[in-house]
């Protein structure tokens, strides 16, 4: 800023210089939405490994297909994703279980018929001076309030998959420090159980712990003498104890249809389903597995995803029917009906492809079964732009598929070929190079559409351009809207795609043929500025693959004139 020159001398002034980074946006945040053992339900959760995807969804399932598709994105690749858990409840339930420590409740902390393993202890603090000073420092009347809780996660075969221990619990609220170790608020933290609600809301918590004496041990002597000799009458058998309530299992919920996966018919928007990703900052793919193993994610789920994507600036990674069998036509008129039977069509199918046939892959739970494709795909994307950029075609003999037995179907070159003038892209199985991704098209990519985004990494590399440009200037908005504006916009977005230019991401030898940035007077006219308006115009020329490679073969002729 400025300063006040008052005394004579040498006087120092930082001046901006205008220049704001514009730093580029992940390319490769893959989103699952689908059904899972256990877990945070129509919520977004991130997770970095399949070994975190365990902690918090309980890791692979039988019944649930997005399990193995994570499973292929991080096998394949893959460094971020997104999970949602989509989940319906039973009628007049939640599906969580219950457990009881004592005259303690605990609910699972999610449903589902994971916390069916589940136990806990509850052992009260002994008492001593120490304890009750500790005791008295969280406002209690002494150690008896306190106790420690721990619980136990068992997995099918006996082994403990999970532990946590609780220290210094008290059922009281007491002010100060002590509240944060009241145990309903306490267990907020854990990823197993909670504390059970009442139907006002209230934590559901006894009075006090109940304490059973400990039975004597062996011969012990009765208080206040010696124990009595000679044969005895066998002692009266004790009152039978009160019948513990039967508390509710858990429940892996009903079947999972269109609505769990929209957010419900009533509101189509009301942040669940794939919905729940609006808490999400910025994810580049989603995956939508079908609900069940061997089954399909239905046109109706997909055609919203596409245009929530769309909004987005995300890829939708579509999976190909079942009913498609081992091919989904040989002829242009069969593929081409089958195609339009998902309903995947106009501009937004830009940011939507499909990828054909599925995968035979062993499964650890079973033998060698059928998966849909999406999480391999979307792990091979990732692969591809941390190798060589979001402008590089995740597709050719450096695109392999890990983790897999064989594809469903094993094409030829010419069913390759009419898929591909679909803009179906297909996996193939070469020989030395095992199975890989050979194709890059778009759902817009069918020869007779003649679409500008017709290819997987021109539109990919648009998004990217566009999120990091969306977010790169919002330090525009409310700036005088003149000509150093304008110089700033033009220095910093410049900056940008000239990074873009020097990695190899457009084509063009030179700048000026590769990009441009403008931001002027012929931009933006008099009346946009009275309306409030700045109008910045960047353009791009992108790489496009080398999807045909013609080998021009000519056999010389001998010299005829000597």
């Amino acid at each position: 800023m400025p300063v006040a020159l008052s005394y004579p001398g040498v006087y120092i002034e930082e001046i901006p210089s205008g220049v704001r980074t514009i730093t580029g946006v992940a390319t490769s945040i893959t989103a699952f939405v689908g059904k899972a053992m256990s877990g945070p339900t129509d919520e977004a959760t991130t997770v970095f490994s399949f070994a975190d995807f365990q902690r918090r969804f309980g890791g692979l399932g039988y019944d649930y297909p997005m399990s193995y598709a994570v499973a292929d994105f991080f096998g394949n690749g893959g460094g971020q994703a997104v999970i949602v858990r989509i989940y319906k409840a039973p009628d007049g339930s939640s599906g969580k279980g219950q457990i009881a420590a004592g005259n303690l409740t605990l609910e699972a902390a999610s449903p589902g018929k994971w916390s069916d393993g589940l136990s806990a202890t509850v052992v009260p603090v002994p008492k001593n001076t120490t304890t009750d000073q500790v005791a008295k420092g969280f406002g209690l009347a002494g150690a008896e309030d306190l106790f420690n809780l721990t619980v136990l996660l068992t997995g099918a075969n006996g082994q403990v998959v999970s532990r946590e221990q609780f220290l210094s619990l008290t059922l009281k609220d007491v002010p100060g420090a002590g509240r944060a170790q009241r145990v309903d608020r306490a267990l907020q933290s854990s990823q197993l159980v909670r504390i059970p609600l009442k139907q006002d809301g209230t934590p559901n918590l006894p009075s006090s712990l109940s304490a059973q004496p400990a039975p004597p041990v062996g011969n012990a002597a009765p208080p206040g003498g010696a124990p009595p000799v000679g044969p005895q009458p066998a002692p009266a058998a004790p009152a039978p104890a009160p019948a513990a309530p039967t508390l509710p299992p858990g429940n892996d919920g009903g079947t999972v249809g269109d609505d769990d996966y929209l957010g419900g018919a009533a509101d189509p928007n009301p942040k669940k389903g794939i919905f729940a990703l609006d808490g999400v900052d910025i994810f580049n793919l989603l995956c939508i597995p079908p609900s069940a193993r061997g089954g399909d994610t239905t046109p109706k789920v997909y055609q919203k995803a596409l245009d929530y994507c769309q909004k987005r600036r995300a890829m939708l990674i579509v999976d190909p029917p079942k009913a498609w069998g081992a091919s989904p036509g040989t002829g242009s008129g069969a593929g081409q009906s089958t195609l339009d039977n998902l309903g995947l069509t106009g501009p937004n199918a830009r940011n939507a492809a499909l990828y054909y046939p599925r995968v035979v892959t062993p499964d650890s739970l079973d033998q060698t079964d059928t998966f849909v494709p999406c999480g391999l795909v979307a792990g091979v994307m990732a692969a591809t732009d941390a190798q060589r950029g979001v402008w590089k075609a995740p597709a050719g003999l450096d695109a392999a598929l890990s983790g897999i037995t064989k594809l469903a179907d094993k094409l030829t070159n010419d069913e390759n070929g009419v898929l591909n003038q679909l803009g179906i892209n297909c996996l193939r199985n070469f020989p030395v190079y095992g199975n890989v991704v050979w194709g890059a098209r778009t759902l817009r990519g069918a020869d007779q559409v003649a679409d500008e985004y017709k290819y997987i990494p021109v539109r990919r590399l648009a998004l990217y351009i566009e999120e990091s440009l969306f977010r790169g200037t919002q330090w525009v908005v409310f700036e005088p809207n003149d000509e150093p504006l304008w110089a700033q916009i033009r220095l910093n977005v410049g900056a940008f795609m000239h990074n873009l230019f020097v990695k190899g991401a457009f084509q063009g030898q030179t700048p000026a043929a590769a990009y441009f940035v403008k931001c002027d007077k012929d931009t933006t006219t008099q009346n946009d500025i009275d309306l409030g308006i700045v109008n910045i115009r960047v353009g791009f020329a992108p790489l496009k693959p080398a999807e045909f490679v013609v080998l021009q073969i000519q056999q010389i002729a001998g010299n005829i004139l000597t």
